[in-house]
Parts: C-alpha cells; sequence; structure tokens
C-alpha cells in the first residue's frame, strides 16, 4: 500500500552556519539594542531633559537619580552591544561586498565611539546636580549632541546596509527603506546643527527620525531572525 504524504515546505537555500552564526549574533543585539534604547533614552534620559529650563532639569534629576543611572548604564551596554553588531554585521555582508562591508562597520564603530564619549556628559551631570544647575543643563544638552553627531555616522552605515541588502539579493523594499531611515538621522543632525530655534520643529523631526528607523531597523532584526533561522539568504 502507498502512502502519501505532502511535500515539505520549501526552504530557504543552506547558508554557511558562519553566515547563520551572525545573523543569530546581529538579531540577538538588535533586539537588545531596541529594549535597552527605548528605557535609557526615553524614560530615563530623555524624561529628565527640559530644554533651556535648567532649574526644572536639575530638580528632575534629583528625584530621579537611580532610574537617570539606569539609563546611564544602559547606554554603557548599548555602546559594548554596538561593537559587537558592527563586527557580526560585517560578517554577514563581507561575501557581498568586502569593502562596502568594512566601510558600513567603521561607520557603525565611528557612532559607537561617540555614543560613549557622551557618556561622560550624563556622568558630569550627575557630579555637578549639587552645585550648578546650568551646567547640569549644559552637560546634558552636550551628551545629546555628541550622540546625535554621532548619529549621522550611523544613517551612512544604514544607507550602506541598504546596499548590501540590494546587492546580496535581501528584500528589495528594506533595502531601499534602509538608506531612507539613515537619510533621517543624517537630516536631523544637520537641523540641530544649523537650526537656530531647533526646538521649533523637535517633535516633527522625531517623528521624521523615528517612523522609518522603526518600520526598516525592525524590519531588518526580523530578517536577520529569519536568516539565522534559514528562511532567507544572504548571497556569499
Amino acid at each position: 500500500m502507498t502512502t502519501l504524504t505532502a511535500p515539505a515546505p520549501p526552504t530557504a537555500p543552506d547558508q554557511p552556519s558562519a553566515l547563520r552564526s551572525a545573523a543569530r549574533t546581529s538579531a540577538i543585539g538588535y533586539a537588545a539594542i531596541f529594549v535597552l534604547a527605548i528605557f535609557a533614552n526615553f524614560l530615563a534620559v530623555g524624561s529628565v531633559l527640559h530644554p533651556g529650563d535648567a532649574a526644572t532639569t536639575a530638580d528632575a534629576l534629583v528625584d530621579a537619580e537611580r532610574t537617570f543611572r539606569l539609563g546611564t548604564a544602559a547606554f554603557l551596554v548599548i555602546f559594548v552591544v554596538d561593537v559587537v553588531l558592527a563586527w557580526a554585521l560585517h560578517v554577514l555582508f563581507r561575501g557581498v561586498h568586502h569593502d562596502l562591508s568594512l566601510l558600513a562597520a567603521w561607520c557603525r564603530l565611528t557612532y559607537t565611539v561617540f555614543l560613549g564619549v557622551s557618556l561622560v556628559f550624563l556622568d558630569a551631570a550627575l557630579r555637578l546636580v549639587d552645585h550648578d544647575e546650568e551646567l547640569v543643563l549644559l552637560a546634558i544638552n552636550a551628551f545629546d549632541t555628541t550622540w546625535v553627531v554621532g548619529l549621522a555616522a550611523f544613517g551612512v552605515h544604514l544607507a550602506l546596509l541598504g546596499r548590501l541588502l540590494w546587492l546580496g539579493g535581501g528584500p528589495r523594499w528594506l533595502a531601499i527603506g534602509l538608506p531612507v531611515a539613515g537619510a533621517a538621522y543624517v537630516a536631523d543632525t544637520l537641523a540641530r546643527l544649523l537650526l537656530t530655534d531647533y526646538e521649533a520643529v523637535a517633535d516633527l523631526m522625531l517623528a521624521v527620525v523615528a517612523a522609518p528607523s522603526i518600520v526598516f531597523e525592525m524590519s531588518l532584526a526580523i530578517w536577520l531572525v529569519l536568516v539565522w533561522k534559514g528562511r532567507a539568504t544572504i548571497r556569499a
């Protein structure tokens, strides 16, 4: 008696174990950064800053000192994870175009250096809170500016990832979307440096940056999981 069985669903061709391992590291790194960045930026540090109001900023820092310190620690973890992520993405894409992959890694590392340096200003704000309210506000603003300048390099990193995805046969919509998100980061950095009253457009720029970055960076993380699980491929 012959038994009929349904054919197995199609799967992506096997990827070298090194690529799947790099995709796994990248996916886990992105997941960690998403969670830590939301807490550190919006719930810890961002909730303390009151632009143009040194007294309120200093009082908020005193009231939320423990949360602020935890946010600083979260940024420190992001700093370390981003170094590993830069390496893992390079391993994943170097078979597509070695030089572009290396440049993308250097751009992410450049951003990461700026993030690490910016944490010095958060520590300075804590040390100054009992001495000078104006300097506390200046220190937190210096953190924000240093980090945002680094995000311009991160924007270039995303644009290069989009190009690598295109060359490597990745999803076309994602290959186009990542440079859009990258351009938004660069535009925000330029706006902060060039506009005399950035606060007037701060909410608009937040939306301009947040919308494409959330959609396309999260989509990138999902695609990395698919590569990790063997459900998607990257041309090596």
